[in-house]
């Protein structure tokens, strides 16, 4: 029992001094109590950090071109990047992201954009995500871009996210035999592929059924700008409807083949055209 005892004791103290030796680090870096405990709380494994290590961290995340003003709201956001191996776990994730870009400085953008793409695994997160844009036709240089540009993309399944999204797009006619619709929204629109197909995709696609409009205009307003199935309902689509329909007298199949219209800013370019021509008393088509 007293082996016991002094074993438990020996393993408090031993964290004890652990989480003073990197309460000193972030003494030093000038955190408040108030981001400390948000970190030690978001990550548990800091209380087992040595300085040392952290410090290390630190040191190559400045190195690879992350301002150093930047650093503390990188390290607020992702605590864990502070106890990842250096060797084993944050230099080959980084080193993998460069082969990705063109400038250095683009990687340290993208870490900086979203921390956590170091936590994650080169072999069972970035291959895998690598691999699934390729086969949608991705080109290699706009592969890394998008990636880079988009570092949040690696947080995503592609078997239960990715995939499902891909699947859901091509029920509505954004070719999958020929990647080349998907490819587009891909590289030009990624925030697409990151939303949950339930809760915003489908829920689009309803509302724009409930409009009028059928599946293969639907199917050429996504084509055209996929964003329209993510935007919100209440803040967005529904204004432009109204508009479009009490305010302009217009019909719903007029912007079937402009889908632009979901695009251009509500009262800084539609009402204002609208207005523009109106006082002009000229009508003209949405093409």
């Amino acid at each position: 029992m007293s082996c016991l005892l002094v074993f438990v004791t020996d393993m408090d103290v031993a964290s004890s001094q652990n989480g003073s030796s990197i309460m000193w680090f972030f003494r030093d870096k000038d955190f408040d109590d108030k981001s400390i405990n948000e970190m030690f709380k978001k990550c548990k494994r800091l209380q087992g950090v040595q300085k040392e290590r952290a410090s290390d961290n630190w040191s190559y995340l400045e190195s690879i071109g992350i301002q150093e003003r930047k650093l503390p709201s990188v390290v607020s956001r992702c605590p864990k990047i502070l106890t990842l191996g250096l060797n084993e776990k944050l230099v080959p994730m980084v080193e993998c992201l460069a082969t990705l870009g063109t400038k250095r400085r683009e990687v340290a953008s993208a870490i900086a954009r979203f921390p956590p793409i170091v936590s994650h695994s080169v072999e069972e997160k970035l291959c895998p995500l690598l691999a699934f844009f390729q086969a949608m036709g991705v080109p290699e240089k706009q592969l890394g871009k998008m990636i880079l540009l988009n570092p949040w993309l690696i947080s995503y399944s592609v078997e239960s996210k990715l995939t499902e999204i891909v699947d859901f797009l091509a029920t509505l006619g954004i070719s999958k035999e020929g990647m080349i619709d998907l490819q587009t929204v891909a590289m030009n629109f990624p925030e697409v592929l990151c939303r949950d197909v339930s809760k915003i995709l489908r829920p689009n696609f309803a509302y724009l059924k409930r409009c009028g409009f059928g599946d293969r205009q639907i199917a050429a307003l996504v084509t055209g700008y996929p964003p329209i199935l993510i935007k919100s309902i209440k803040n967005s689509l529904e204004p432009r409807i109204r508009f479009l329909v009490e305010v302009m007298g217009r019909q719903i199949d007029e912007v079937a083949n402009y889908p632009d219209f979901f695009r251009h800013g509500l009262k800084k370019r539609l009402e204002l055209r609208h207005r523009l021509l109106k006082e002009k008393d000229v009508s003209c088509s949405f093409k």
